[in-house]
């Protein structure tokens, strides 16, 4: 069920009618039956895969909290020894453990069977469709009892809160990766209904929408004409303008369902985790990942990077390094593992194909030699005078970055590992402009009914590309754009709406691709 449907809005207008009127003492349900509802809707076959999910992670919650009350009560029983205090202690670590592998190999097992075994052929159903948003909330449910296992806070004693949590569905389609304890609080309150919170949703919600329809819809059909049917006689002008657009393409894509997403959960009042902060500002690899998809990244670093690098074996390593190699590799190279693993994991989140595993490393890799290599990049802009706090360096690093992100995007978006090596290969040794035109009306002009079409989504792409670039200027230097506008006349106001709304309108007639988010089935 697209965002732009009348069958969307007609069920958000039924759910806010409700939720802010008959319903409003018991919030939470209304925002579950219409979660459950638009679930089921979007494919029942999916429904129960998310409801094993619940059940597991929320019996499996209970029974850790249950263990350590158990364990604490055993404990203070009079008469123990140090010894026994101790015993009982490690019992109920061991027990409260079963029960966390238990949850983690279920919801694990169900991710893995749906949308990874099916890729080497060992699991396969008729007619099976990948279950909407199952990494997102397999993820949530993995913080989840993660964090009741830490004793972050109680467990959720009724199944169907844990559900609202799970299936929440502004954010199922593609996130973000939500923590239990940012929105439990949420679904207790009372959310009267306030009209500028309200209106600043809806300008929101249009920002993510001309970033999603007139930029990423837009430019989806040519990237695809360009990369989809090999590689052969491709020159590198043509591959790096298809990267390019991928680039606008998935950012647009991505980053407007979250804008969309998270203005509709704000009409409920309910506030979800940013997910985007201006990437293509960032001024190195780690910072451009601290900025895209930010509620993976902060997953990763929660749940893989600290535990794993906080393994015994390797501070044992990182002391190695500092005794052999000084303080600086001690605390680089322990790390460096660390991101090398985070970045395999995402590529692997992303699918178990060659290309993505190879992107995840290619990221985890270039972030661990910056890293490595951080005191010859200092020593070297000492010695030539070079002022890295100045504009032109920041500008230089941007534009080092965005070129290291985009040599990243050939694995990511190229499927087939030979096209992608061969790809690279042509951008650095075969530009061939001459054949640009050629091979542009080969691949792209005449796979389309109409060039009118093409570059006419085209012509809307740059403005909604120029649109987000200056916003995101604005936004850069602390500008609240959204309150700028809000704060204008009701013809400013207006006239920018409408400029929107017809970028929006023109690209459903002039739309080349498919209107699917790219990351929906993740």
């Amino acid at each position: 069920m697209e965002f732009y449907s009348l069958a969307f809005w007609g069920i958000i207008a039924i759910a806010l009618v409700l939720y802010y009127t008959v319903m409003k003492s018991r919030q939470w349900i209304c925002l579950l039956v219409f979660s459950v509802l638009y679930y089921g809707i979007c494919g029942l076959s999916g429904v129960p895969y998310i409801i094993v999910t619940t059940l597991t992670t929320w019996f499996c919650g209970l029974m850790i909290s249950r263990t350590v009350k158990k364990t604490k009560e055993k404990r203070k029983a009079p008469g123990l020894s140090r010894d026994e205090k101790k015993t009982i202690k490690n019992k109920g670590v061991f027990q409260k453990r079963i029960w966390l592998i238990l949850d983690l190999a279920i919801v694990l097992m169900i991710l893995a069977c749906v949308k990874y075994l099916t890729v080497f052929e060992i699991f396969k159903v008729s007619g099976l469709i990948l279950p909407l948003g199952i990494s997102f909330y397999t993820f949530m449910a993995i913080a989840y009892i993660v964090d009741v296992y830490n004793e972050k806070y109680e467990p959720e004693n009724n199944f169907f809160r844990l559900l609202l949590f799970l299936s929440f569905f502004p954010q199922v389609i593609q996130g973000p990766i939500s923590r239990y304890d940012k929105l439990r609080s949420q679904y207790d309150m009372v959310h009267s209904w306030n009209g500028s919170t309200f209106k600043r949703a809806v300008w929101r919600f249009l920002f993510g929408a001309l970033k999603k329809y007139a930029i990423a819809d837009m430019l989806s059909g040519s990237i695809s004409g360009i990369f989809d049917y090999g590689s052969e006689g491709l020159p590198g002008s043509l591959i790096v303008l298809g990267i390019l657009m991928y680039s606008a393409q998935q950012y647009a894509d991505f980053s407007g369902g979250i804008d969309m997403a998270l203005a509709v959960s704000e009409m409920f009042g309910i506030e979800l985790m940013p997910n985007f902060k201006r990437p293509y500002f960032a001024t190195s690899l780690g910072d451009f990942w601290r900025r895209w998809h930010i509620s993976l990244g902060a997953f990763m670093r929660d749940y893989v990077f600290y535990p794993f690098a906080l393994l015994k074996f390797m501070q044992k390593f990182g002391k190695w390094c500092s005794k052999h190699f000084g303080k600086h590799f001690g605390r680089v190279l322990p790390a460096g593992i660390a991101n090398i693993l985070v970045f395999l994991l995402v590529g692997v989140w992303h699918g178990a194909e060659m290309h993505y595993v190879i992107w995840g490393l290619y990221n985890g890799l270039v972030i661990a030699l910056s890293d490595i290599c951080a005191p010859a990049f200092e020593n070297i802009n000492s010695k030539l005078k070079i002022n890295a706090s100045s504009k032109g360096m920041h500008i230089f690093r941007i534009v080092r970055t965005f070129i290291i992100v985009n040599i990243g995007w050939y694995f990511d978006r190229i499927y087939d590992f030979g096209d992608c090596i061969h790809c690279l290969h042509n951008t650095v040794t075969n530009w061939a402009s001459f054949e640009f035109t050629r091979m542009f009306t080969q691949k792209v002009v005449d796979t389309v009914d109409s060039t009118a079409y093409l570059y006419g989504g085209y012509v809307i792409a740059v403005i909604g590309v120029i649109i987000v670039f200056v916003v995101s200027v604005l936004e850069e230097k602390g500008h609240d754009v959204k309150a700028m506008i809000m704060s204008r006349n009701l013809m400013f106001r207006s006239l920018i709406a409408l400029v929107v709304i017809l970028l929006i309108l023109a690209s459903f007639m002039l739309t080349t691709g498919t209107g699917g988010f790219m990351y929906a089935n993740f």
